[in-house]
């Protein structure tokens, strides 16, 4: 009994001692066990947080809106023609070249024509004659007004003592008196035609000396406008024919205004209606890297049937002389504006058939979907008309995924990423 007694105290003894470890060991496991589920419930936390998608939203504002009308095209001076020659002749001074810029009305060339020079001493010469003979008319008239004077006067008085005295003077004297009184005046009225005769011959001697010194005026070529000379065709000593008789009459020079351009743009049937005179137009010189400002000067009021587009001009000033002509330019013409449009980007639009909606995020972070009427679009931007509001969120990120209903986490994008 003693043996069993210590056989049974051994073993009581080592169960004491081990009852301890196996508390620890059950601590540890009830401590593992509480700090798994801790891990657990925040791993569920983590995994719902993660699964609530985060979308990009843009917030509905109201800002100006415009729509542009972007068309290349080449630049041309507002005037550019050949200057031609009059009357034929030879240079004999050529004042201009390459690159000459000229004044309206400056000279740039003079001609020899020796047959209009010979042509004008004629006329002085017969200008002078038919001064001669006006003058003599002139005199010859005096003359004649003075002897009808005095025979006049002796008609005068034989008439009167004839009247007064009857009997005295013999009525033959009278009579003879006053038929040389009446010749005289028939010589008066002579002498008058023949004054006029030589007058009307000295104006057509003047009004030939005036045509003929007009036609040698053009020996004077001179600038027609103020421009460069692009291009000089003749030398000195180069006949130059008669631009007005000859088609094959070679020009002086090509004269191009160069402080006003235009732009001549094709504008597209459909955008016909917007185009007004007097709109304005950035015009953008990419080989200058600079924008000068234009406007629409004048169209063709029709559409070309080939194109389906409009003849229309910019006019583009040029004070410094900086635009070439043949430069390639870009004009931006815009179409119609609003001063306080509803706006969205574009990307946030869904078009499904004829029905137009956007995804919008309310209050409680969670998805809507919402039927809009557009208005005015560009590339960036929409008009919004009806559906949405001022200060809304709409998503304009990926929304396949996305769900009426659904909680989301938004991040909203700044106006630069899709405003034009």
């Amino acid at each position: 009994m003693i043996r069993q007694h210590i056989r049974n105290g051994g073993m009581f003894s080592k169960t004491a001692v081990g009852l301890p470890a196996a508390m620890a060991v059950m601590a540890a496991a009830m401590l593992c066990s509480c700090g798994n589920s801790d891990v657990a419930k925040a791993g569920t936390s983590n995994a719902s947080a993660n699964s609530t998608p985060l979308v990009a939203v843009a917030r509905v504002t109201r800002q100006p809106m415009a729509r542009y009308l972007n068309i290349s095209s080449e630049l041309v001076p507002f005037q550019e023609i050949d200057v031609y020659a009059k009357e034929s002749g030879y240079v004999s001074k050529l004042y201009v070249d390459y690159g000459t810029h000229v004044k309206k009305g400056q000279l740039m060339a003079v001609l020899e024509i020796p047959e209009l020079q010979a042509q004008l001493q004629e006329d002085e010469a017969a200008i002078k004659s038919a001064a001669d003979q006006v003058t003599d008319a002139e005199h010859q008239l005096a003359r004649i007004e003075a002897q009808h004077n005095v025979l006049h006067l002796q008609f005068e008085r034989l008439n009167n003592v004839a009247k007064s005295k009857p009997g005295l003077v013999a009525q033959q004297e009278v009579d003879e008196a006053q038929g040389k009184d009446l010749a005289a005046e028939a010589q008066i009225e002579a002498s008058k035609a023949s004054l006029q005769a030589a007058q009307s011959q000295m104006a057509m001697a003047q009004s030939k000396l005036a045509h003929d010194q007009a036609l040698f005026d053009y020996s004077k070529i001179t600038a027609p406008f103020a421009g460069v000379v692009t291009q000089r065709y003749a030398n000195l000593g180069t006949l130059m024919q008669a631009g007005t008789s000859s088609t094959q009459a070679l020009p002086l020079v090509k004269l191009s205004q160069e402080d006003l351009f235009r732009l001549v743009i094709p504008v597209p049937e459909s955008y016909v209606r917007y185009i007004r005179t007097g709109d304005p137009v950035n015009v953008r010189v990419p080989s200058l890297d600079r924008s000068f400002p234009g406007k629409v000067t004048r169209f063709s009021v029709d559409v070309t049937d080939a194109t389906r587009t409009m003849h229309t001009e910019v006019d583009v000033p040029n004070p410094e002389g900086v635009l070439i002509p043949g430069m390639y330019a870009e004009a931006t013409l815009a179409l119609d504006r609003k001063a306080d449009a509803l706006v969205i980007p574009v990307q946030a639009i869904n078009r499904e058939g004829d029905h137009t909606s956007v995804l919008v995020v309310d209050q409680n972070n969670r998805i809507q979907t919402r039927e809009v009427a557009l208005g005015m679009q560009t590339d960036t931007n929409a008009e919004i008309l009806s559906g949405l509001q001022a200060g809304e969120e709409v998503v304009i990120s990926d929304r396949s995924s996305l769900r009426p209903g659904e909680a989301v986490h938004v991040k909203v994008a700044e106006a630069a990423s899709y405003q034009s």
